[in-house]
């Protein structure tokens, strides 16, 4: 019988910042762009080129630091990984080993067993390599050095982590909370951030760490969490058969669903680490610090609480609202505008997402003003326009950010209130549909449905579906 076995898992997340140029020069960092045209000698590892630190990397990297409960490193310093390969142009990675700027901090996830805290061991500043793009039609690689010198964070878990679930729980909280601090758009399929895997299986109950492996290569949440069952099962199996795991780095293959050997894992001493002798140390006053705390924005968790103190919508709403930044400042806008919270609520879980999802755009992509959904609320609200009216002036604010008032006013939306013109043309659809009026009167109560659809269709959808309704029953 197999004993029962215990995962240890810990992470490497790699974020790209948001920064408008590189870590230490002054080239674009923006995604895309023709192969080797962000570049400069500073990026491309020219003899004699000279970094300079970019300042707003150490803000967002202070930012995050501060937001994951770290220690900051007042004095820290950069260091140069040596080795070689050919989307690194200098032959060494400009990064810190022995004095990182952020230490020892903690986020805290939710789990089935309650609240858990995943320890930070620290976060460091560095920058990205370039790209290799394999060209098979002509058999060769290609290097590509628009990403080399754009600007990362590291941020390096303790080994706290026991399930896949963890691990998602916890990307996700890193991933939200370094977005609304502005700091990365943190989007995996672009890869601005990036999460290799170490994972170690023990016995339950043991206290030492198993040999570890890491993943690489992960670039979606459902590939993470494949992958952790795919290599917990791999190191489980082999345990079994009385065979030792291999300290190793492993490429993921999605795909397949299987990991490869790529190369033994190296040590630190194997990169040769020492101080980078262009770089001046970096020194943090506490002036510096206290102003990067005093910018910080709220974040989610604190969002949740003030939402349920402040606003009557349901947690779900809340939960679902909070988990994009952009969805949450237009919620906030709106019901500062219109101050009814549950509608905005109800127009952005029903018809946003709907449009979200048939568009296939990401919530962060909205871009329709918060002023205009305001607008809507209120005209829906005080019944200017019925409900199938409201939905159709909505999609053309989701997708050309309309004015609804002026789109309603020139396409003649409004609700006909006119309670004799309504009234003559509920005559009129009773009149011509004999045999509804005796199916409705024989007691067949969907018949009236008919009659609603009907009048509706003769005042071109503009007429208000529960005074039509009233003057049906009034009049039959």
């Amino acid at each position: 019988m197999s004993r029962q076995y215990e995962t240890v898992i810990g992470l490497e997340v790699h974020v790209e910042l948001a920064t408008k140029t590189k870590i230490f020069c002054g080239c674009s960092t923006e995604f895309g762009g023709a192969p080797n045209t962000h570049t400069c000698p500073v990026c491309t590892g020219m003899p004699g080129s000279l970094p300079v630190l970019n300042r707003q990397v150490v803000e967002y990297a202070l930012a995050v630091g501060l937001a994951a409960n770290c220690e900051i490193n007042q004095f820290c310093k950069f260091d140069r990984k040596n080795y070689f390969y050919p989307d690194n142009p200098q032959n060494y990675q400009i990064s810190q080993l022995y004095l990182p700027i952020c230490h020892d901090g903690w986020v805290e996830i939710d789990t089935p067993k309650g609240p858990k805290k995943v320890r930070i061991h620290e976060i460091h500043m560095e920058e990205d390599a370039g790209k290799l793009v394999h060209d098979e039609w002509e058999d060769c690689s290609l290097v590509d050095y628009n990403r080399s010198g754009v600007p990362l964070i590291e941020i390096v878990s303790e080994p706290d982590m026991r399930s896949a679930e963890e691990v998602i729980a916890y990307l996700d909280k890193l991933r939200l909370m370094i977005q609304y601090l502005g700091a990365s758009d943190c989007k995996l399929q672009e890869g601005s951030m990036r999460a290799d895997v170490n994972l170690s299986v023990r016995p339950v109950g043991s206290e030492n760490f198993g040999t570890r492996t890491e993943m690489k290569n992960l670039n979606s949440f459902k590939a993470i969490s494949r992958a952790i069952e795919g290599e917990r099962e791999r190191q489980i199996e082999l345990l079994e058969a009385g065979k030792e795991v291999i300290q190793e780095t492993r490429r993921w293959d999605d795909n397949k669903e299987a990991s490869y050997a790529m190369r033994s894992k190296e040590d630190a001493k194997d990169y040769r680490y020492f101080p980078d002798p262009d770089l001046p140390p970096v020194w943090i006053d506490d002036a510096w610090i206290e102003r990067v705390k005093a910018r910080q924005p709220e974040l989610r968790t604190e969002k949740l609480a003030r939402y349920k103190r402040e606003f009557d919508i349901p947690d779900y709403d809340a939960g679902i609202i909070t988990s994009s930044k952009r969805m949450a400042d237009i919620f906030e806008e709106a019901t500062a505008l219109c101050e009814k919270p549950k509608k905005v609520a109800n127009w952005l879980m029903v018809e946003t997402l709907r449009l979200l999802k048939e568009r296939g755009m990401e919530p962060e992509e909205l871009s329709f003003s918060p002023a205009n959904l305001a607008k809507l609320v209120e005209l829906a609200d005080a019944g200017t326009v019925n409900s199938t009216v409201a939905k159709e002036v909505f999609e053309k604010i989701f997708s050309e950010d309309v004015d609804p008032e002026v789109y309603v006013e020139k396409h003649g939306l409004k609700t006909v209130n006119d309670e004799g013109a309504l009234r003559k043309t509920v005559e009129e659809i009773i009149a011509a549909n004999p045999q509804s009026v005796a199916d409705y009167r024989g007691g067949k109560q969907k018949a009236i449905g008919f009659l609603v659809g009907q009048t509706m269709k003769a005042m071109k959808g503009k007429a208000d579906p529960g005074a039509v309704n009233r003057l049906l029953k009034e009049l039959l």
